[in-house]
């Protein structure tokens, strides 16, 4: 079961580890800490935690196999550390799903930020309608739960979110500025990629329509719309 306020932090650079977690038990927050891959998917599967920061260059396991094996059980979500400028990386982890990035080096603000936004994300879930159905896709916001007819979709927090938008108003053009301030809670910045990464896994994990027709139209640099019909 999760504590409220409860992190986990998996970062080998003991300097930092020490100084992020000073910064985020003066914020309130509750803060388990690893010093390797293995030892830190061990403490997140044990679903102690409400969100995961986590670093990707870890000794044992590296950060991107560590979300792979998590997401393989758990959809906890995660904010990875990534290196300034390596928009590699920072576009595997989203594809592996992690539910946010932020390069290093970073200030305390933005950190403590996307944190109260993922957690804010989490935490506002349950308040939304309790069933919300369109077609063949159920979302059950109580339980967190989403269907499409009998198959259950394993989808992250984020992406969960993200469908929940789309479902409230289906035939509607969302726009990306507006779907990234609710759904990640910041600002659409210049060749930030994150809301069309989430958005492409949102995609694959939707099973096809019986009529083969698309459920999601991009409006090229506009935003996106959810196909009823």
């Amino acid at each position: 079961m999760t504590h409220s306020n409860k992190l986990l932090l998996i970062e080998d650079d003991q300097e930092l580890s020490e100084l992020l977690v000073q910064l985020l038990t003066m914020e309130g927050y509750e803060v388990d800490t690893a010093s390797d891959g293995e030892s830190g998917l061990a403490l997140a599967l044990e679903e102690a935690h409400q969100l995961v920061l986590l670093d990707v260059m870890l000794p044992k396991l590296n950060g991107f196999d560590v979300l792979k094996k998590l997401r393989q059980q758990s959809q906890l979500p995660v904010l990875m550390l990534t290196a300034k400028g390596d928009e590699i990386d920072r576009v595997i982890g989203l594809e592996f799903g992690a539910d946010d990035y932020l390069p290093k080096p970073f200030n305390d603000r933005e950190l403590l930020a996307r944190v109260k936004a993922i957690l804010r994300r989490s935490q506002l879930m349950p308040q939304k309608t309790q069933k919300l159905q369109r077609g063949d896709v159920v979302l059950h916001h109580g339980r967190q739960e989403a269907f499409c007819g009998d198959e259950k979709l394993d989808l992250t927090g984020t992406e969960f979110l993200l469908l929940s938008e789309l479902l409230e108003f289906p035939g509607e053009l969302l726009e990306k500025n507006n779907l990234n301030q609710k759904v990640l809670g910041k600002r659409l910045q210049a060749f930030d990629r994150s809301l069309d990464m989430h958005m492409s896994n949102l995609r694959k994990k939707l099973p096809p329509r019986s009529d083969n027709l698309p459920r999601i139209k991009t409006v090229r640099g506009h935003g996106y719309i959810w196909l009823d019909n």
